[in-house]
Protein backbone atom coordinates (compact mmCIF):
# COMPACT_ATOMS: atom_id res chain seq x y z
CA UNK A 1 0.00 0.00 0.00
CA UNK A 2 1.39 3.44 -1.06
CA UNK A 3 1.48 5.93 2.15
CA UNK A 4 -0.65 8.09 0.38
CA UNK A 5 -3.57 6.11 0.68
CA UNK A 6 -3.41 5.54 4.63
CA UNK A 7 -5.41 7.66 6.70
CA UNK A 8 -3.81 10.43 7.57
CA UNK A 9 -3.95 9.89 11.65
CA UNK A 10 -1.66 6.33 10.96
CA UNK A 11 0.89 7.25 7.97
CA UNK A 12 3.07 7.69 10.61
CA UNK A 13 2.24 4.09 12.36
CA UNK A 14 3.80 2.16 9.96
CA UNK A 15 6.92 1.32 7.73
CA UNK A 16 7.01 3.11 4.30
CA UNK A 17 5.53 6.55 6.07
CA UNK A 18 6.94 10.03 5.87
CA UNK A 19 9.03 10.79 9.20
CA UNK A 20 7.94 13.67 10.14
CA UNK A 21 4.37 15.23 9.85
CA UNK A 22 1.95 16.70 12.65
CA UNK A 23 -1.28 15.29 13.52
CA UNK A 24 -4.42 17.28 13.74
CA UNK A 25 -5.98 19.37 14.75
CA UNK A 26 -5.83 18.12 18.30
CA UNK A 27 -3.15 18.83 20.74
CA UNK A 28 -2.12 14.99 21.30
CA UNK A 29 -2.21 14.89 17.18
CA UNK A 30 -0.14 18.12 17.04
CA UNK A 31 2.38 17.02 19.44
CA UNK A 32 2.63 12.98 17.96
CA UNK A 33 5.86 12.46 15.94
CA UNK A 34 5.72 8.64 14.99
CA UNK A 35 8.80 7.91 13.45
CA UNK A 36 8.03 4.67 11.20
CA UNK A 37 11.79 4.02 10.78
CA UNK A 38 11.54 2.64 15.01
CA UNK A 39 11.25 -0.57 15.31
CA UNK A 40 8.36 -2.17 17.25
CA UNK A 41 11.17 -5.05 18.36
CA UNK A 42 13.65 -2.20 19.56
CA UNK A 43 11.48 -1.74 22.38
CA UNK A 44 9.66 -4.79 23.19
CA UNK A 45 6.56 -2.74 23.73
CA UNK A 46 3.86 -4.02 22.23
CA UNK A 47 2.61 -7.72 22.70
CA UNK A 48 -0.20 -7.46 19.62
CA UNK A 49 -0.67 -4.85 17.36
CA UNK A 50 -3.92 -4.29 15.61
CA UNK A 51 -2.92 -3.09 12.34
CA UNK A 52 -6.01 -3.63 10.46
CA UNK A 53 -8.66 -2.62 13.51
CA UNK A 54 -6.33 0.43 14.04
CA UNK A 55 -6.28 1.20 10.32
CA UNK A 56 -10.31 1.02 10.06
CA UNK A 57 -10.86 2.95 12.40
CA UNK A 58 -8.81 5.66 11.28
CA UNK A 59 -10.32 5.68 7.98
CA UNK A 60 -13.62 5.96 9.85
CA UNK A 61 -12.16 8.47 12.28
CA UNK A 62 -10.46 10.76 8.79
CA UNK A 63 -14.59 10.30 7.38
CA UNK A 64 -16.18 11.71 10.51
CA UNK A 65 -14.01 14.58 10.76
CA UNK A 66 -14.10 15.46 7.31
CA UNK A 67 -17.77 15.57 7.68
CA UNK A 68 -17.60 17.63 11.09
CA UNK A 69 -18.51 15.07 13.41
CA UNK A 70 -15.88 15.64 15.55
CA UNK A 71 -15.83 13.81 18.85
CA UNK A 72 -13.74 15.61 20.66
CA UNK A 73 -9.43 15.84 21.56
CA UNK A 74 -9.31 12.05 21.62
CA UNK A 75 -10.77 11.75 17.97
CA UNK A 76 -8.55 10.25 15.52
CA UNK A 77 -5.33 9.78 18.51
CA UNK A 78 -3.58 6.28 18.12
CA UNK A 79 -3.28 5.01 21.85
CA UNK A 80 -1.96 1.89 22.83
CA UNK A 81 -3.26 -0.05 26.15
CA UNK A 82 -1.63 -1.99 29.15
CA UNK A 83 -2.69 -6.10 28.28
CA UNK A 84 -4.03 -6.57 31.55
CA UNK A 85 -7.54 -4.81 29.87
CA UNK A 86 -9.70 -7.45 28.50
CA UNK A 87 -10.50 -6.65 24.14
CA UNK A 88 -12.94 -7.73 21.96
CA UNK A 89 -11.32 -10.10 19.71
CA UNK A 90 -8.20 -9.79 20.48
CA UNK A 91 -5.61 -11.43 22.89
CA UNK A 92 -5.50 -10.92 26.33
CA UNK A 93 -2.36 -12.42 27.83
CA UNK A 94 -2.04 -10.58 31.36
CA UNK A 95 1.55 -10.27 30.07
CA UNK A 96 1.56 -14.28 31.20
CA UNK A 97 1.94 -17.32 28.98
CA UNK A 98 -0.97 -18.94 30.24
CA UNK A 99 -2.93 -16.89 28.79
CA UNK A 100 -1.10 -16.42 25.22
CA UNK A 101 -4.33 -17.78 23.14
CA UNK A 102 -6.68 -16.01 25.01
CA UNK A 103 -9.25 -13.95 23.14
CA UNK A 104 -12.44 -11.93 24.51
CA UNK A 105 -15.48 -11.46 23.33
CA UNK A 106 -15.82 -7.97 25.29
CA UNK A 107 -14.27 -4.53 25.98
CA UNK A 108 -12.69 -3.45 29.22
CA UNK A 109 -15.07 -0.57 30.00
CA UNK A 110 -11.37 2.08 29.46
CA UNK A 111 -10.86 0.70 26.25
CA UNK A 112 -14.41 1.25 25.34
CA UNK A 113 -14.64 4.83 26.64
CA UNK A 114 -11.09 5.22 24.16
CA UNK A 115 -13.12 3.84 21.28
CA UNK A 116 -16.42 6.24 22.21
CA UNK A 117 -13.83 8.75 22.00
CA UNK A 118 -12.74 8.41 18.98
CA UNK A 119 -9.04 7.07 19.80
CA UNK A 120 -7.20 4.86 17.51
CA UNK A 121 -6.40 1.70 19.27
CA UNK A 122 -2.76 0.48 17.82
CA UNK A 123 -2.35 -2.76 19.88
CA UNK A 124 -1.92 -4.31 23.54
CA UNK A 125 1.07 -3.57 25.07
CA UNK A 126 3.68 -5.65 27.42
CA UNK A 127 3.70 -5.99 30.90
CA UNK A 128 5.28 -7.87 33.67
CA UNK A 129 3.15 -10.84 33.93
CA UNK A 130 -0.16 -10.59 35.46
CA UNK A 131 0.94 -6.65 36.62
CA UNK A 132 2.06 -8.29 40.02
CA UNK A 133 5.89 -7.48 40.01
CA UNK A 134 8.43 -4.85 38.48
CA UNK A 135 10.36 -6.97 36.37
CA UNK A 136 9.97 -10.04 35.41
CA UNK A 137 8.45 -10.52 31.77
CA UNK A 138 6.64 -13.81 30.28
CA UNK A 139 7.63 -12.31 26.82
CA UNK A 140 10.52 -10.01 25.26
CA UNK A 141 11.52 -7.07 28.20
CA UNK A 142 10.45 -3.86 27.20
CA UNK A 143 13.73 -1.88 26.57
CA UNK A 144 14.08 2.11 27.82
CA UNK A 145 14.05 4.97 25.27
CA UNK A 146 16.58 6.48 26.89
CA UNK A 147 19.32 3.84 27.13
CA UNK A 148 18.14 0.15 25.42
CA UNK A 149 20.39 -1.18 27.92
CA UNK A 150 18.14 -0.38 30.69
CA UNK A 151 14.69 -1.33 31.81
CA UNK A 152 11.51 0.90 31.34
CA UNK A 153 10.10 0.19 34.73
CA UNK A 154 6.56 -1.95 35.13
CA UNK A 155 4.26 -3.43 35.37
CA UNK A 156 2.97 -1.28 32.68
CA UNK A 157 6.46 -1.24 30.86
CA UNK A 158 5.54 -1.92 27.49
CA UNK A 159 3.32 1.27 27.60
CA UNK A 160 5.51 3.36 28.97
CA UNK A 161 8.11 2.32 26.49
CA UNK A 162 6.27 2.66 23.53
CA UNK A 163 5.33 6.65 24.92
CA UNK A 164 8.18 7.30 25.17
CA UNK A 165 9.42 5.64 21.90
CA UNK A 166 6.61 7.70 19.97
CA UNK A 167 5.00 4.57 19.10
CA UNK A 168 1.66 5.95 20.25
CA UNK A 169 0.77 9.45 20.95
CA UNK A 170 -0.53 7.97 24.28
CA UNK A 171 -1.27 5.28 26.64
CA UNK A 172 -2.97 3.39 29.70
CA UNK A 173 -1.20 2.03 32.73
CA UNK A 174 -2.49 -0.11 35.64
CA UNK A 175 -1.72 1.17 39.06
CA UNK A 176 -1.82 -1.04 42.15
CA UNK A 177 1.88 0.03 43.40
CA UNK A 178 2.73 2.42 41.70
CA UNK A 179 2.80 0.68 37.97
CA UNK A 180 1.83 3.84 36.20
CA UNK A 181 4.17 6.33 37.87
CA UNK A 182 7.10 3.82 37.48
CA UNK A 183 7.71 3.56 34.06
CA UNK A 184 6.65 7.21 33.26
CA UNK A 185 9.39 8.44 35.66
CA UNK A 186 12.06 6.02 34.57
CA UNK A 187 11.13 6.91 30.28
CA UNK A 188 10.57 10.55 31.14
CA UNK A 189 7.30 11.00 30.82
CA UNK A 190 3.68 11.82 32.44
CA UNK A 191 2.23 9.24 34.37
CA UNK A 192 -1.23 9.42 36.74
CA UNK A 193 -2.57 7.48 39.02
CA UNK A 194 -6.49 8.37 39.31
CA UNK A 195 -8.10 8.36 42.73
CA UNK A 196 -9.41 4.89 43.52
CA UNK A 197 -12.86 4.79 42.06
CA UNK A 198 -12.61 7.08 39.14
CA UNK A 199 -12.19 5.23 36.68
CA UNK A 200 -13.69 1.90 35.37
CA UNK A 201 -11.94 -1.63 36.75
CA UNK A 202 -14.46 -3.56 34.36
CA UNK A 203 -12.67 -6.01 32.23
CA UNK A 204 -9.53 -5.42 34.04
CA UNK A 205 -7.31 -8.59 35.25
CA UNK A 206 -7.64 -8.05 39.07
CA UNK A 207 -4.21 -7.57 41.19
CA UNK A 208 -5.38 -5.91 44.56
CA UNK A 209 -8.72 -4.70 44.22
CA UNK A 210 -8.82 -2.19 46.73
CA UNK A 211 -5.67 -0.49 45.13
CA UNK A 212 -6.01 -0.92 41.29
CA UNK A 213 -6.47 1.50 39.20
CA UNK A 214 -6.23 2.43 35.54
CA UNK A 215 -4.58 5.86 34.45
CA UNK A 216 -2.56 7.47 31.34
CA UNK A 217 0.87 7.34 30.62
CA UNK A 218 1.30 10.27 28.33
CA UNK A 219 4.42 12.92 27.02
CA UNK A 220 2.98 15.88 28.63
CA UNK A 221 0.61 16.61 31.41
CA UNK A 222 -2.23 17.98 28.70
CA UNK A 223 -1.98 14.37 26.79
CA UNK A 224 -2.45 13.05 30.15
CA UNK A 225 -5.39 15.60 31.10
CA UNK A 226 -7.12 14.24 27.79
CA UNK A 227 -6.95 11.13 27.85
CA UNK A 228 -7.84 10.77 31.62
CA UNK A 229 -10.54 12.71 30.29
CA UNK A 230 -12.03 10.14 28.13
CA UNK A 231 -11.62 7.38 30.29
CA UNK A 232 -12.83 8.95 33.34
CA UNK A 233 -16.65 8.43 34.32
CA UNK A 234 -19.35 6.26 36.83
CA UNK A 235 -19.14 2.65 34.97
CA UNK A 236 -22.61 0.75 36.68
CA UNK A 237 -20.42 -3.04 35.92
CA UNK A 238 -17.97 -1.33 38.42
CA UNK A 239 -19.25 -1.72 41.96
CA UNK A 240 -16.93 0.53 43.94
CA UNK A 241 -17.09 3.60 41.56
CA UNK A 242 -18.31 7.18 42.50
CA UNK A 243 -20.98 8.61 40.47
CA UNK A 244 -19.99 12.03 40.71
CA UNK A 245 -19.77 14.17 37.02
CA UNK A 246 -15.90 14.30 35.57
CA UNK A 247 -14.99 17.48 35.32
CA UNK A 248 -13.25 19.32 32.16
CA UNK A 249 -9.49 18.37 33.18
CA UNK A 250 -7.94 21.45 30.71
CA UNK A 251 -9.76 23.88 32.32
CA UNK A 252 -7.34 23.72 35.19
CA UNK A 253 -4.22 24.00 32.90
CA UNK A 254 -2.39 27.42 32.97
CA UNK A 255 -4.53 28.50 36.14
CA UNK A 256 -0.81 28.90 37.97
CA UNK A 257 0.13 27.82 41.62
CA UNK A 258 0.26 31.03 42.99
CA UNK A 259 -0.87 30.36 46.83
CA UNK A 260 -1.04 26.80 46.65
CA UNK A 261 0.41 24.82 49.68
CA UNK A 262 2.84 22.20 48.95
CA UNK A 263 4.29 20.05 51.54
CA UNK A 264 7.73 18.12 51.14
CA UNK A 265 7.86 14.96 52.69
CA UNK A 266 10.62 14.41 54.97
CA UNK A 267 10.75 10.91 55.18
CA UNK A 268 11.15 10.44 51.51
CA UNK A 269 13.00 13.45 50.48
CA UNK A 270 16.23 12.29 53.39
CA UNK A 271 15.54 8.55 52.80
CA UNK A 272 19.37 7.06 52.15
CA UNK A 273 17.19 5.13 49.05
CA UNK A 274 17.28 8.37 47.25
CA UNK A 275 20.56 8.63 45.31
CA UNK A 276 22.10 12.09 45.59
CA UNK A 277 21.49 13.42 42.47
CA UNK A 278 17.97 12.33 41.81
CA UNK A 279 17.43 14.17 45.39
CA UNK A 280 19.01 17.20 43.83
CA UNK A 281 16.66 16.83 40.59
CA UNK A 282 14.24 16.62 42.83
CA UNK A 283 15.09 19.52 45.27
CA UNK A 284 15.50 21.93 42.52
CA UNK A 285 12.04 21.39 40.65
CA UNK A 286 10.67 21.80 44.55
CA UNK A 287 12.28 25.47 44.58
CA UNK A 288 10.95 25.83 41.10
CA UNK A 289 7.47 25.60 42.63
CA UNK A 290 8.32 27.67 45.43
CA UNK A 291 9.85 30.31 42.10
CA UNK A 292 6.30 30.15 40.82
CA UNK A 293 4.32 31.24 43.60
CA UNK A 294 3.21 28.06 45.40
CA UNK A 295 4.19 28.30 49.23
CA UNK A 296 6.70 24.96 50.47
CA UNK A 297 7.02 23.65 53.54
CA UNK A 298 8.62 20.93 54.94
CA UNK A 299 6.10 18.13 56.82
CA UNK A 300 6.63 14.87 58.50
CA UNK A 301 5.11 11.44 57.42
CA UNK A 302 6.29 9.01 59.82
CA UNK A 303 4.55 6.10 58.54
CA UNK A 304 5.57 7.00 55.18
CA UNK A 305 8.81 5.03 55.86
CA UNK A 306 7.06 1.78 55.99
CA UNK A 307 4.51 1.96 53.01
CA UNK A 308 6.72 -0.07 50.77
CA UNK A 309 6.68 -3.51 52.87
CA UNK A 310 2.46 -2.50 53.87
CA UNK A 311 1.74 -2.51 50.40
CA UNK A 312 3.99 -5.29 49.78
CA UNK A 313 1.98 -7.46 52.01
CA UNK A 314 -1.29 -6.49 50.46
CA UNK A 315 0.27 -7.33 46.95
CA UNK A 316 1.50 -10.24 48.04
CA UNK A 317 -1.30 -12.26 49.48
CA UNK A 318 -4.50 -10.90 47.39
CA UNK A 319 -2.77 -11.99 44.14
CA UNK A 320 -2.24 -15.67 45.59
CA UNK A 321 -6.10 -15.45 46.71
CA UNK A 322 -6.49 -14.53 43.64
CA UNK A 323 -5.05 -17.37 41.48
CA UNK A 324 -5.17 -19.86 44.42
CA UNK A 325 -6.12 -22.77 41.97
CA UNK A 326 -3.41 -22.09 39.27
CA UNK A 327 -0.82 -21.66 41.72
CA UNK A 328 -1.94 -25.07 43.97
CA UNK A 329 -1.98 -26.96 40.39
CA UNK A 330 0.21 -25.55 38.00
CA UNK A 331 3.06 -22.98 39.52
CA UNK A 332 5.75 -24.04 37.58
CA UNK A 333 3.82 -21.90 34.29
CA UNK A 334 4.22 -18.48 36.06
CA UNK A 335 7.86 -16.81 35.53
CA UNK A 336 10.37 -16.83 38.07
CA UNK A 337 9.42 -13.36 40.05
CA UNK A 338 5.57 -14.27 40.48
CA UNK A 339 6.29 -17.91 41.62
CA UNK A 340 8.17 -16.66 44.47
CA UNK A 341 5.56 -13.65 45.06
CA UNK A 342 2.50 -15.84 44.75
CA UNK A 343 3.88 -18.92 47.07
CA UNK A 344 4.63 -16.27 49.67
CA UNK A 345 1.43 -14.62 49.26
CA UNK A 346 -0.24 -18.18 50.21
CA UNK A 347 2.11 -18.65 53.11
CA UNK A 348 1.33 -15.46 54.71
CA UNK A 349 -0.66 -15.99 57.73
CA UNK A 350 -4.09 -14.26 57.97
CA UNK A 351 -3.16 -12.14 61.31
CA UNK A 352 -0.24 -10.77 58.91
CA UNK A 353 -2.66 -9.43 56.59
CA UNK A 354 -5.03 -8.51 59.01
CA UNK A 355 -1.98 -6.43 60.49
CA UNK A 356 -1.33 -4.67 57.36
CA UNK A 357 -4.74 -3.63 56.56
CA UNK A 358 -4.57 -1.80 60.07
CA UNK A 359 -1.23 -0.29 59.59
CA UNK A 360 -2.49 1.13 56.09
CA UNK A 361 -5.83 2.42 57.65
CA UNK A 362 -3.47 4.46 59.69
CA UNK A 363 -1.20 5.67 56.79
CA UNK A 364 -4.12 6.91 55.10
CA UNK A 365 -5.51 9.27 58.09
CA UNK A 366 -1.84 10.56 58.13
CA UNK A 367 -2.11 11.22 54.70
CA UNK A 368 -5.27 12.15 54.58
CA UNK A 369 -4.19 14.82 57.71
CA UNK A 370 -1.79 16.16 55.99
CA UNK A 371 -3.63 17.37 52.81
CA UNK A 372 -6.04 18.87 55.28
CA UNK A 373 -2.87 21.63 55.48
CA UNK A 374 -1.91 21.43 52.27
CA UNK A 375 -2.86 21.29 48.61
CA UNK A 376 -0.84 18.88 47.37
CA UNK A 377 2.38 16.61 48.60
CA UNK A 378 5.44 16.25 46.74
CA UNK A 379 8.34 13.87 46.64
CA UNK A 380 10.38 11.36 44.54
CA UNK A 381 8.52 9.57 42.07
CA UNK A 382 12.07 6.83 42.47
CA UNK A 383 15.27 6.81 44.49
CA UNK A 384 17.10 5.66 41.25
CA UNK A 385 17.18 6.31 37.27
CA UNK A 386 16.47 3.08 34.66
CA UNK A 387 18.13 0.45 36.18
CA UNK A 388 20.20 -2.24 33.87
CA UNK A 389 18.26 -4.99 32.10
CA UNK A 390 19.44 -8.39 34.21
CA UNK A 391 18.88 -11.97 34.57
CA UNK A 392 16.44 -12.56 37.87
CA UNK A 393 18.62 -12.53 40.72
CA UNK A 394 17.71 -15.08 43.33
CA UNK A 395 16.13 -14.41 47.02
CA UNK A 396 18.49 -15.44 49.73
CA UNK A 397 16.83 -13.33 52.34
CA UNK A 398 14.35 -10.80 53.10
CA UNK A 399 16.96 -8.34 52.24
CA UNK A 400 16.80 -9.20 48.45
CA UNK A 401 13.17 -10.38 48.68
CA UNK A 402 12.33 -7.19 47.12
CA UNK A 403 13.94 -5.33 43.88
CA UNK A 404 11.79 -2.16 44.55
CA UNK A 405 13.08 -0.71 47.79
CA UNK A 406 13.65 2.88 46.10
CA UNK A 407 10.24 2.84 44.58
CA UNK A 408 7.74 5.79 46.76
CA UNK A 409 4.62 5.66 44.87
CA UNK A 410 3.34 2.62 47.05
CA UNK A 411 1.69 5.90 49.96
CA UNK A 412 -0.72 7.13 47.86
CA UNK A 413 -2.27 3.94 46.92
CA UNK A 414 -2.70 2.66 50.40
CA UNK A 415 -4.52 6.11 51.01
CA UNK A 416 -6.31 5.69 47.70
CA UNK A 417 -5.75 8.84 46.81
CA UNK A 418 -4.49 10.91 43.13
CA UNK A 419 -0.56 10.97 42.44
CA UNK A 420 1.32 12.14 39.36
CA UNK A 421 5.08 11.85 37.99
CA UNK A 422 6.45 14.36 35.92
CA UNK A 423 9.79 14.90 34.43
CA UNK A 424 12.24 16.84 36.42
CA UNK A 425 15.49 16.29 35.33
CA UNK A 426 18.40 13.52 34.45
CA UNK A 427 20.47 11.79 36.65
CA UNK A 428 24.06 11.64 36.50
CA UNK A 429 23.90 8.72 33.65
CA UNK A 430 21.45 10.74 31.90
CA UNK A 431 18.46 8.98 32.83
CA UNK A 432 14.69 10.48 33.67
CA UNK A 433 13.88 11.46 37.35
CA UNK A 434 10.51 12.36 38.34
CA UNK A 435 8.55 14.23 41.01
CA UNK A 436 5.48 12.51 42.49
CA UNK A 437 2.60 15.11 43.11
CA UNK A 438 -0.32 13.74 45.43
CA UNK A 439 -3.33 15.02 46.56
CA UNK A 440 -6.19 14.42 48.08
CA UNK A 441 -8.69 11.53 46.48
CA UNK A 442 -10.78 13.38 43.25
CA UNK A 443 -8.25 16.53 43.19
CA UNK A 444 -6.73 15.53 39.42
CA UNK A 445 -7.54 19.11 38.74
CA UNK A 446 -4.91 20.66 41.21
CA UNK A 447 -2.10 17.96 40.39
CA UNK A 448 -2.91 19.25 36.68
CA UNK A 449 -2.55 21.96 37.21
CA UNK A 450 0.50 21.99 39.29
CA UNK A 451 2.00 19.67 37.08
CA UNK A 452 1.47 22.10 33.54
CA UNK A 453 2.83 24.99 35.56
CA UNK A 454 6.00 23.09 36.36
CA UNK A 455 5.98 21.66 32.44
CA UNK A 456 5.44 24.95 31.35
CA UNK A 457 8.21 26.41 32.99
CA UNK A 458 10.84 23.88 32.10
CA UNK A 459 12.10 21.91 29.48
CA UNK A 460 12.30 18.53 30.22
CA UNK A 461 9.12 17.26 28.28
CA UNK A 462 11.00 18.16 25.14
CA UNK A 463 14.17 16.43 25.73
CA UNK A 464 13.64 13.63 22.99
CA UNK A 465 14.80 9.83 23.94
CA UNK A 466 18.56 8.70 22.72
CA UNK A 467 17.26 5.33 21.48
CA UNK A 468 14.45 7.24 19.22
CA UNK A 469 15.99 7.87 16.03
Amino acid sequence: MDKSELPFCLRLSFPGASRRVRFRPSTLRRRTLIESTISTFKFNAYLTVTREMAMDAAREAEREIASGHHRGPMHGVPVAVKDQFLSAGVRSTGGSRILVDYVPDEDATVIANLKQAGAVLLGKTNLTEFAITGFSHRYSTPRNPWDLNTYAGGSSSGSGAATGAYLCATSLGEDTGGSIRFPATWCGLVGLRPTWGLVSRYGVMRGVWSMDTVGPISRTVEDAAITLGAIAGHDPRDGHMSTAPVPDYRAALGQGIEGLRIGVVTEQMESELVDADVRSAVQRAITGLAELGATVEEVSLPLSAVAGPISGTLLAVEPANNHAKWVHENIDDYGHDDRILLLTGSVIPARYYNKAQKIRELIRRQVIDALGSYDALVFPTAGRGAQSVEDDPPVTSKETSSRLPFLFTRLFNLASCPAMSVPCGFDDRGMPVGLQIGGKPFSEETLFRIGHAYEQATDWHTRRPSAVA
